[in-house]
């Protein structure tokens, strides 16, 4: 069967960038995978995959990476160490050692993150400022922990200062479960929270963690197809383009540039 047949192109969809994307972004999670598994993962949705984060620190723990890193690389896809990882570092005054770690694997991605440990916010900007120079650094913003209340100018101020400071992206914090940061401990959107953080800031600048489809859904609706989305499960992957272009039930109409039919609801 040719590629012709496989891949048809009868529909009108929207627009998609081609790697390397600056929109559109799909950050996947990588919660242990096998050398195996991530060759599966590549051959599946590669071409939707623009960033794998090696969650918290499987990373450190897993065998045979650097030639996982190398099969995500050799398929344009950025790797980057998980941002709990750093925080562990910084806890335990390793990140030399972190850093030293980061160029000995080839990384040209790195997150810097204060989910869980306290971290003057001063501090955390000094670290993104520096590591900068070297390095294409995603930063993240929020607390795991849902008993923390950050108030929405806070996270406006902290979000404008890391990306003056050098971030290329501020990941809004959601855990991989969808329940903390600009989510509510039962996954719903803190509607309000997200309004005011782009009213103030470029959504093409942010990446939200959305790893639930109802969270996906949200934010595509909202901001559209190129909306950057992060914590992304590696199966849930086409899944999710499919959403970004209208091609699911959930996104069907807002996709379609066609309109609604008449007597049809999403």
């Amino acid at each position: 069967m040719t590629d012709d047949v496989r891949r048809p192109d009868f529909l009108t969809l929207p627009g998609r960038p081609a790697k390397p994307r600056q929109a559109g972004i799909t950050h996947v999670i990588d919660k242990g995978l096998s050398v195996r598994e991530a060759e599966d993962v590549v051959a599946t949705s590669g071409e939707y995959i623009d960033i794998v984060k090696l969650g918290w620190g499987t990373g450190y723990v897993s065998r045979n990476l650097p030639e996982k890193i190398a099969i995500y690389e050799a398929a344009g896809i950025a790797v980057v160490l998980g941002g709990t990882f750093w925080e562990a570092c910084y806890i335990q005054n390793k990140l030399e050692q972190w850093r030293e770690w980061v160029m000995q694997l080839g990384l040209r991605h790195v997150e810097v993150s204060d989910g869980t440990v306290t971290l003057p916010h001063e501090r955390k900007v000094e670290f993104i400022a520096d590591l900068a120079q070297d390095f294409t650094v995603l930063s993240e913003v929020g607390s795991k922990d849902n008993d923390v209340v950050i108030a929405p100018y806070r996270w406006v101020d902290m979000i404008e200062a890391e990306l003056r400071a050098g971030a290329w992206k501020v990941i809004t914090e959601a855990r991989e479960s969808g329940t903390a940061g600009v989510f509510r401990g039962d996954g719903e959107v803190r509607m309000g929270l997200i309004d005011e953080i782009v009213h103030a800031i470029d959504v093409h600048r942010l990446l939200f963690e959305a790893p639930q489809k109802a969270q996906q859904t949200w934010f595509i609706r909202a901001f559209g197809t190129n909306v950057n989305l992060g914590n992304i499960p590696p199966d849930e992957v086409i899944p999710l383009e499919t959403l970004r272009v209208g091609l699911r039930a959930d996104t069907l109409f807002t996709m379609n540039p066609m309109g609604h039919v008449d007597g049809a609801g999403i």
